[in-house]
């Protein structure tokens, strides 16, 4: 059984002015998912700044986000690193927590080969009981997991169950989902493929959307999976120009913008990234408007 199917939110850190996390509004970003429908939360990833957080802070985050949820719905954390041994102990030190699963991000920087990514991942996952899923984004990490090896780990490494695909390589998805023989649990990385992806098998999204549109992400996936297709695209599409003005800048320095302009608070940035710039500012506050979420 899949951790979750649908709409998993990749849920900002919230920060204060002097740069600690807001735990505050963090709760209340987490019931405002909740209550709008999103069906799982994915807590340090990407969008989250799991990059600037220090070690103490990122286990933090997750266990005050698997305790605000409670239960409710699924809460997958980000552990990955590009050390194994950091990922292994981030990885173990969140299971503690009650989580329901963990996403692992391919090691960046220093890169590895498919059987070193082989070797990293097995051994994290080695480590602990909790459902693992790889993520693949090799626009930020400059490293490709490619289809073959996917399918590898989730076939040999009974807790490794699924992929958030970012690659954006639709013909890399096909080829993965060809091998995968029911294996492996799709997720899309990129809320302007979620559609795409779902036709392939997919279970849902790992959603930057979601942060300032739960319902009606969770929509796109809950109409396909109820057989309404062209429900499920017509909204797809509909979100388009919103997902275009949420990537004009570096996720997640658009969608602080967009939650600050819904009065969500959020905070600013961890250096190095900056605040957006006012142009980019201008596009996404239209592109809200156009969406009716502003």
């Amino acid at each position: 059984m899949a951790i979750f199917t649908g709409a998993g939110v990749a849920i900002v850190t919230p920060f204060k002015a002097n740069g600690e996390v807001n735990y505050e509004k963090f709760a209340e970003l987490i019931e405002d998912q909740i209550s709008g429908g999103t069906d799982a939360i994915i807590v340090c990833g990407t969008t989250g700044e799991s990059s600037t957080l220090t070690h103490e802070e990122h286990l933090d985050v997750i266990k005050f986000c698997a305790q605000q949820v409670a239960g409710r719905i699924p809460v997958v954390a980000g552990t990955g690193s590009n050390c194994t041994e950091t990922a292994v102990y981030l990885s173990t030190e969140a299971e503690k927590f009650g989580v329901d699963g963990l996403l692992l991000v391919t090691p960046y920087y220093n890169k590895a080969t498919q059987n070193g990514l082989y070797a990293h991942f097995k051994k994290i996952a080695d480590s602990v009981k909790l459902p693992c899923i790889l993520y693949n984004v090799p626009s930020r990490t400059g490293c490709n997991i490619a289809p073959e090896t996917a399918v590898r780990l989730c076939t040999d490494v009974e807790n490794i169950v699924g992929i958030k695909e970012a690659s954006g390589n639709i013909g890399q998805v096909v080829k993965l989902m060809s091998l995968a023989d029911g294996k492996v649990d799709l997720y899309s990385g990129n809320d302007d493929q979620i559609v795409p992806l779902l036709a392939l098998g997919g279970k849902g999204v790992i959603s930057v959307l979601s942060n300032i549109a739960p319902r009606q992400t969770h929509d796109i996936c809950a109409k396909y999976f109820a057989g309404d297709v062209a429900g499920s695209c017509a909204e797809q599409l509909r979100a388009i120009p919103l997902y275009d003005a949420l990537f004009c800048e570096v996720n997640p320095i658009p969608v602080k913008m967009a939650l600050n302009l819904m009065g969500k608070e959020v905070g600013s940035l961890r250096p190095p990234l900056t605040d957006m710039e006012e142009a980019n500012a201008a596009k996404l506050k239209k592109a809200m408007e156009e969406y009716g979420i502003l």
